[in-house]
């Protein structure tokens, strides 16, 4: 079986056993807390997701430096859109430094203002996660895309 490519992939393609239930639980709720902040429009909670000083890059779509910008920008960007389902699944997760390193997938749907057009958006993100005094938090973010598709529209 090939994954994405390399080794180091097919190794993180499941949870290191070393991660106690806890932290995947914490994390696994980061990364929901994450999607959820997006689809409801709520800024704070989106924030509340990211280190101050996090180093967020989705490659072609942009690269941001810090917890505000992130948030500007995806504040911004979803105002003035209508539906947004962003689903997050197969979360692995191996330890990493002080932290833990995170993969998952994204399948997302996001809707113009008037739910009638959109795109369906699918790919992973490759994630460094750090334990605050207000709990984990991303502190690095790689998008990768994979799938961009146009949907609805009569």
């Amino acid at each position: 079986m090939t994954g994405r490519g390399t080794e180091e992939d097919e190794r993180r393609s499941v949870t290191d056993p070393t991660i106690d239930r806890e932290t995947r639980q914490d994390v696994t709720d980061i990364l929901v807390r994450y999607a959820t902040g997006i689809d409801r429009r709520d800024c704070p909670l989106f924030r509340s997701c990211f280190t101050d000083d996090c180093d967020v890059d989705y490659g072609d779509i942009g690269v941001w430096h810090g917890a505000d910008a992130i948030t500007t920008y995806m504040d911004q960007t979803h105002a003035a859109c209508g539906y947004s389902l962003h689903r997050i699944t197969n979360q692995a997760m191996t330890p990493n430094g002080d932290g833990v390193a995170a993969s998952s997938y994204v399948d997302a749907i996001i809707m113009d203002g008037e739910n009638r057009r959109g795109v369906h958006a699918v790919g992973f993100y490759d994630d460094e996660l750090v334990e605050t005094a207000a709990g984990w938090k991303i502190s690095r973010r790689r998008f990768t895309m994979v799938l961009a598709t146009s949907v609805g529209g009569r």
